[in-house]
């Protein structure tokens, strides 16, 4: 796996584009990642979960601590 910026994608890109064909480049523009492989590639890579993903919430889950949270603190005073 290789991360390049967007600059120097733009500037090496036929570099990047026969790498590709061997192992996953990642273009990195404004904190975002962008992934480059082959098209003929047909089935489709995801990065792996990671501990932050396996410790993530709903979003009712979050709006439940919450307003236990903010009744607790209120009950408490």
């Amino acid at each position: 796996m290789t991360v390049v910026s967007s600059k120097e994608f733009v500037t090496n890109g036929n570099k990047y584009f026969d790498m590709a064909m061997t192992e996953e480049i990642f273009v990195e523009r404004d904190n975002t990642l962008f992934i480059v492989t082959q098209a003929s590639d047909k089935k489709k890579k995801y990065l792996e979960p990671d501990d932050d993903l396996r410790r993530a919430i709903t979003g009712d889950e979050l709006k439940k601590k919450m307003r236990e949270a903010i009744h607790n603190f209120f009950v408490n005073r």
